[in-house]
Order: C-alpha cells, then structure tokens, then sequence
C-alpha cells in the first residue's frame, strides 16, 4: 500500500497528521485530578515510510519532568495496528458518525496484565481542535480516565 493508498484508506486519520499542543489530565474513578501535563504530539504519515503512521508524543510536567513515547502503526484492513514495546492495539476511523469526527483506539500496555484503554479522539469541523477521552480498566473495572485538550500548532512536522 503506497502512503497515498494510507491517506486514501484512513482520510480521518491523515487530517490528524501535524502538531498538535495541548494537557493531558488524569482523574480517578471519584473525579480528583491526579496528574496533569503539558503535550506535544507530532503525528505524521511520512513519504519514506510506505503504510506506516508515526506519531511521537512529548510531555512536560511543571516540575521540568519530561517524557517523550514513539509509536508506530500499520494498516490492517480497516485499522491502524500498533504493536511495539509500550503498547499493543488498533485505532479505526467511527464510521457510524456521519459527522465523520470520531475515531476510536482500543490498547493494552505491555507488561501491565489486565490493563487496557479504550480513547475517544473527537476532531473539530475545522480540523484544528481535538478532544479525546482515555478510558483506564484494569480487570474489567474503571481505573482512572484521562481528558486530553488539543491545538494544532502546526500542519508541517517535519520541523518537529
């Protein structure tokens, strides 16, 4: 499949590619926060890569803590598949929103049994806002949910 096929099988998600800023805030199941942080998410669909979406997430804490994650994904059928040393899952395009919004991701964090993610991301209209929605399980039970704000800041991350 050339990166034009991937952009043409996954249009919902070649519009997230670019940089995108924002907080990630994590709460328990009672609703306190218990953490939140700066993001940056450089997500893209490079030419080089065939099939592949690549996406690197930076985050910074108030404190000067930072963390930056890699995850790459590969088409399968109708989903992006990840499978690598932090997580194990798939995202898919929501085709029942004829708004053509919502995307959902499904993951397991490898290493944590009975742990597993569901997400929500919700793309604005004009395609520069997003929302999304971590749902943390852990044996079938809520564990905490994450609520993530998003800006793009920028459409090329090749400077990224």
């Amino acid at each position: 499949m050339s990166n034009e096929t991937l952009r043409d099988n996954f249009p919902l998600l070649a519009e997230h590619e670019g940089v995108w800023e924002g907080w990630y805030r994590h709460f328990d199941v009672d609703g306190n926060q218990i953490d939140a942080h700066r993001s940056k998410l450089v997500c893209r669909l490079p030419k080089d890569t065939p099939d592949i979406y690549h996406q690197t997430n930076h985050y910074t804490w108030d404190n000067g803590d930072t963390d930056i994650r890699d995850f790459k994904g590969f088409a399968e059928g109708n989903k992006m598949i990840f499978d690598n040393e932090l997580i194990k899952g798939w995202a898919a395009a929501v085709d029942l929103d004829e708004n053509n919004r919502t995307m959902m991701l499904h993951w397991e964090r490898v290493g944590e049994p009975d742990l597993y993610l569901y997400e929500m991301i919700q793309v604005s209209d004009c395609r520069q806002y997003r929302t999304r929605v971590w749902q943390w399980l852990k044996e079938g039970r809520t564990l905490k949910r994450t609520l993530i704000d998003e800006q793009r800041t920028s459409n090329d991350w090749a400077g990224h």
